[in-house]
């Protein structure tokens, strides 16, 4: 529910029974804390381990709109299968699948050449580049250790190691950030009416159904989900302003991006503004659910003012912003 995108997947996934969400948890600690060591004990507990991490890659992807984080991640976990075990995935004929086979049975018989110079001076490159990596790679452990830890951050000025996180922390709760637009005159008066722009992918309408667009990626969906969680005021995140500006002058290249646009082939928007919504997945079986809604949310206030063109005038000329 509170992950960026939602998938329908993930709809069903948060309303699973309690003791569900307990497996998962001891199931994730096991496989990224556990698992991975089998990697060190042997072949075939390697393999078990590639598979095992894949597995869980397939799951993630199946489970929300998570870019492709998890299609990225399953490429080094292939590296836990040598030739012999992928050796169905390649025709029986061909030279190099010959080669490969023969350099295998020499090894098994201990008829492998001597090292010679070159394969001296690689083992020296590899071993010192280990070393290497394994000094850089104290002040990234011990930032792994640290009750403050540190995201997305490089340690060398190579930036040779680093720490990565997608999620720096977890919420519990899901806010949105809802563009409007209305042709009022004047945004406070009761009968202006406010019309909601639709992004692609992220939580709007509460009867569109979550979308499924993993591995592509809506980087401003994204980013709009971030700012929702992490900032509660525009002054955090002032790209958001210079989104209301665009969408005052019906630009098209921002309105590219949106799913909907409620003044299409109408004049546009007088007024921009930014309400900030509370989500929740609805309950399936509940008369919400019975009625097509997938989320239901409540108002919590107001995440910028009414804006216009002209009040924009100022705010964009002092951040060098080029006016709409």
């Amino acid at each position: 529910q509170t992950q960026p995108v939602p998938n329908p997947v993930s709809y069903y996934l948060h309303r699973s029974p309690w003791w569900f969400h307990r497996f998962e948890t001891l199931s994730n600690h096991l496989i990224e804390l556990v698992f991975p060591f089998f990697t060190f004990l042997g072949r075939r507990m390697c393999m078990v381990n590639g598979a095992i991490q894949i597995l869980f890659q397939v799951v993630l992807i199946v489970s929300g709109n998570l870019s492709f984080l998890n299609w990225l991640t399953i490429v080094p976990s292939l590296a836990c299968f040598d030739d012999a075990s992928l050796g169905f995935l390649f025709g029986t004929r061909g030279r190099a699948r010959k080669e490969v086979l023969d350099l295998q049975r020499e090894d098994a018989a201990g008829q492998t050449p001597k090292p010679n110079k070159g394969m001296l001076m690689r083992r020296v490159v590899n071993i010192s580049l280990g070393i290497l990596i394994g000094y850089l790679s104290v002040p990234v452990v011990m930032n792994l250790l640290s009750s403050k830890q540190m995201m997305n951050t490089s340690f060398d000025p190579l930036r040779i190691v680093n720490t990565y996180g997608a999620f720096g922390s977890i919420t519990k709760e899901r806010t949105e950030v809802i563009f409007q637009g209305t042709l009022s005159q004047d945004p406070k008066a009761p009968e202006a009416v406010w019309e909601e722009y639709q992004f692609r992918c992220k939580p709007g309408d509460v009867y569109r159904r979550p979308c499924l667009i993993s591995p592509y990626h809506y980087r401003l969906d994204w980013l709009m989900c971030y700012i929702s969680v992490y900032t509660q005021t525009y002054e955090q995140s002032e790209w958001v302003i210079h989104i209301a500006g665009r969408l005052l002058s019906n630009d098209s290249t921002v309105l590219s991006l949106l799913h909907h646009n409620p003044f299409q082939g109408r004049a546009a928007p007088r007024w921009v503004r930014g309400e900030h919504f509370r989500y929740k997945f609805s309950q399936p079986g509940s008369s919400s659910a019975a009625q097509g809604k997938w989320w239901l949310r409540k108002r919590i206030g107001a995440y910028f003012p009414p804006v216009n063109l002209e009040g924009l005038r100022g705010y964009f000329q002092s951040r060098n912003w080029p006016h709409p």
